[in-house]
């Protein structure tokens, strides 16, 4: 009798630990579900990072989720540079903004310069499809916004420049053989004229005053042009505010609460 109470109870023991397994496995499959999940995001982050240099944030407290985009480097054309320099590709930015615009889990953009400038067509296309985005924009130069930098800097609603961040402006240059006509002078000057009017009419600076700065020979001994850092860019109209992330962060959170995307 003692040997037969043992086995039910043993029984009995093997019954209770399967159903407590039983019990505990689907909070501990949906724990694995959802750690598995986080971690992919993390990687899907990663990898956007290192590939596009772009990276969502987001705002728990009120909300917003605000898609970071960094143009740094050169703005690449319609040739590839060499693999040792670093470059914006309009090719995988003009497709994000195009996404963004049409997403319901973006609120606006932030965008992040550095930019030494680089092809004239591919520069002022990304900078009208910022300037085209009906999702509040704010730019944020870092370092360097030079050339076609400009265009995109101001491209934004709302353009900050960090007390040490430098603008370059010049006159139209190119490269390869240029047939010394005088239809090729008028070309340049067509260029220029697309350019300084776009940053015009995207910035508190006159055109007249923009081709003054570029026409400049006193400022640099082995080039013309000017260059503008931190709050001269401001003083100058060219940039709206002298700030950093944290200026920038808060002044697209504020635009969000305007426009109700919070």
């Amino acid at each position: 009798m003692e040997w037969k109470n043992e086995v039910n109870e043993n029984q009995k023991r093997g019954t209770e630990a399967v159903g407590s397994e039983i019990n505990e496995n689907p909070e501990r499959g949906t724990e694995a579900v959802g750690s598995e999940e986080a971690l992919d995001k993390k990687e899907k982050e990663g990898e956007q990072i290192r590939e596009f240099g772009q990276l969502t944030l987001e705002d728990s407290g009120n909300r917003s989720r605000i898609h970071l985009l960094t143009i740094i480097g050169e703005i690449e054309g319609h040739e590839n540079l060499s693999a040792n320099t670093k470059t914006t590709k309009y090719e995988h930015v003009l497709p994000q903004l195009a996404a963004l615009e049409e997403s319901p889990e973006i609120d606006g953009l932030l965008i992040l310069l550095n930019t030494v400038g680089g092809d004239v067509e591919a520069g002022l296309a990304i900078a009208e499809m910022i300037a085209s985005l009906s999702k509040p924009t704010v730019s944020l130069v870092l370092g360097g916004g030079h050339s076609i930098g400009v265009p995109l800097a101001v491209a934004a609603d709302y353009s900050f420049i960090v007390e040490t961040g430098t603008m370059l402006l010049h006159p139209v240059r190119m490269n390869g053989t240029i047939l010394g006509v005088p239809q090729t002078y008028d070309y340049f000057k067509r260029i220029q004229d697309r350019i300084t009017g776009f940053i015009s009419s995207h910035s508190r600076i006159s055109q007249e005053r923009l081709e003054e700065l570029m026409m400049e020979t006193g400022k640099m001994t082995k080039d013309m042009g000017t260059i503008l850092v931190g709050k001269e860019a401001v003083d100058e109209g060219l940039i709206d505010s002298l700030g950093g992330i944290r200026e920038a962060l808060e002044y697209l959170r504020s635009r969000l609460k305007d426009t109700g995307y919070e």
